[in-house]
């Protein structure tokens, strides 16, 4: 089996009113790409990845409008994709959905949230993600409130084969300091959204050790947006979210090979699995920003990972279609793990 996340850049853009997709020459929101590049270069991509499962970050929008599932469901039936359904759970307001697209021959999804319901003073015991929780972030013996601005997807799969999986897909992003006046303000409202994104790790975090109590096999997959090395602030906190979700090392945590290599080793040649272009530099800044990590009883089950990236993988970079179509699509690659189950 095949289960791929790939966060798709301005998804939303692509579809009309009635959630059907727009091919034509209006710009799609990607720099210099217009509507109908950017969904042929998708389709490209979809086709070649021919996964079983794709969990989907920055999905089309959800909201009295629009539908998510018709939305994917319609692009699905444009490329005849096998993997032809849709779902999500707790829809957001920022226009970017988590979403999951996949083969209903391959496997059953259902939409399983876990964790009680809140009010709004909340609960520091792992509550559901639209709730919220309570956490002293910055050890000043007052508890603060932390929300999910994308609440993760939390799926109860069954493969065909009888394999039951929980799967969570997550989109974890410490916002810009928007409204700062200058660099005091900016530092300032740096380290608080870091904060709150480590808050919502740990929160995370022990929705995954419940699970592993439970001895269930787990997959967490997306976009954490953070990791070792990525930003200044970093040293503050002694941790990234990457480390939190994961776990220790041992038999609760989670393992994802290219997280596990640029933990051990800060200086040298790391996995990137996004680009994006810095333009008063006028060059790129490659990170890597998404993962698909696993439950220790999944390592026996022959796991293998593939940054689909159309510079360092040899054979994204030997077919030129398909190298141009991963450019084109997103300014993230997508991340596959085949695995028998």
């Amino acid at each position: 089996m095949r289960i791929a996340t790939y966060n798709v850049e301005w998804f939303s853009n692509l579809f009309d009113s009635t959630d059907n997709l727009l091919m034509d020459d209006g710009w799609s929101g990607r720099r210099d790409v217009t509507r109908a590049q950017q969904i042929e270069a998708l389709g490209i991509v979809f086709t070649a990845l021919d996964a079983d499962a794709i969990m989907i970050i920055e999905a089309p929008d959800q909201n009295g409008k629009h539908s998510t599932v018709q939305a994917l469901e319609n692009f699905a039936a444009a490329f005849e994709l096998r993997a032809c359904r849709a779902i999500i759970g707790f829809r957001n307001d920022t226009q970017q959905e988590i979403a999951l697209l996949y083969d209903p021959e391959a496997l059953s999804a259902a939409h399983d949230p876990r964790g009680g319901e809140t009010g709004k003073k909340g609960t520091g015991d792992a509550p559901r993600f639209d709730g919220v929780f309570r956490i002293d972030l910055d050890v000043d013996a007052t508890e603060d409130l932390v929300k999910f601005s994308k609440p993760p997807l939390e799926l109860a799969v069954t493969t065909a084969s009888g394999h039951d999986l929980r799967l969570i897909g997550v989109h974890l992003k410490s916002k810009a300091p928007h409204g700062a006046r200058n660099r005091d303000e900016v530092m300032r409202l740096s380290i608080a959204n870091r904060r709150k994104q480590l808050a919502q790790a740990i929160w995370l975090r022990q929705r995954v050790e419940n699970h592993l109590a439970a001895k269930e096999s787990v997959i967490v997959l997306g976009d954490l947006n953070d990791g070792p090395g990525l930003d200044e602030y970093e040293h503050l906190f002694g941790r990234s979210s990457v480390e939190i979700v994961m776990g220790e090392q041992g038999e609760h945590c989670l393992f994802d090979p290219h997280a596990r290599r640029a933990l051990s080793s800060r200086l040298g040649g790391a996995n990137t699995t996004s680009r994006f272009y810095l333009s008063k530099q006028k060059r790129y800044l490659q990170a890597l920003l998404d993962y698909v990590m696993i439950s220790e009883d999944l390592r026996a089950t022959s796991p293998k990972w593939r940054i689909w990236h159309p510079f360092d993988d040899v054979d994204c970079w030997s077919i030129p279609e398909l190298r141009d179509a991963l450019i084109m699509a997103s300014d993230h690659f997508p991340v596959t793990l085949d695995i028998d189950v």
